[in-house]
């Protein structure tokens, strides 16, 4: 057990059994009464945001989660198989924990998995990756970058909007968090 003093940006706190990643805290003393601090939390499995206070001295129940580097190796029926970079050991990771991360997954791509008590909470990816665009209708002349946009299917089999110019084949850089196009790869 801990108490609020203890409480910084990235703590991982169990409450009512669920785990919370502390995004922010605030430390109160107002002129009457007691002291408090005032967090704001993300549930680490569903990703939702809340905000919480705890009266200042409470007790509060804290929980180490590892964060490790892993390599993505391949999908196996609805699991996906991560290397741990470090030893070697494979991991089977449930397609409900990978969630949207699945979109913009390659083979032998680095990310980092959370795991408490050896169960995976979540997969993170860098913040943008790199994607070769398997299919999207052809441009026409006079397509300029100022335009529209149109649906093209990047590798992953995730499609995304795109400017009218790019064509099939071309590599663009893919925001991860939000699945946006942030722009073409020049190898």
């Amino acid at each position: 057990m801990a108490s609020t003093a203890d409480i910084k940006n990235g703590v991982v706190l169990k409450i009512d059994g669920q785990l919370w990643t502390v995004i922010e805290f605030q430390h109160v003393k107002p002129g009457k009464g007691g002291a408090f601090v005032r967090t704001k939390m993300k549930n680490v499995v569903s990703g939702k945001t809340v905000d919480r206070t705890f009266n200042a001295g409470a007790k509060i129940e804290t929980e180490n989660v590892d964060r490790r580097d892993f390599q993505y190796l391949y999908a196996d029926g609805d699991a996906f198989v991560f290397m741990d970079t470090s030893d070697y050991d494979q991991l089977s990771v449930p397609a409900a924990v990978v969630g949207d991360a699945a979109n913009f997954m390659l083979e032998n791509q680095a990310v980092t998995v959370a795991l408490h008590d050896g169960n995976p909470l979540y997969v993170e990816l860098p913040a943008s990756v790199t994607l070769e665009i398997t299919y999207t209708e052809p441009g026409l002349q006079g397509d300029r970058s100022t335009g529209g946009t149109k649906p093209a299917t990047v590798e992953t089999g995730y499609q995304i909007q795109v400017p009218l110019f790019l064509e099939q084949g071309t590599k663009v850089k893919v925001d991860t968090r939000t699945g946006d196009y942030l722009g073409r790869v020049n190898e």
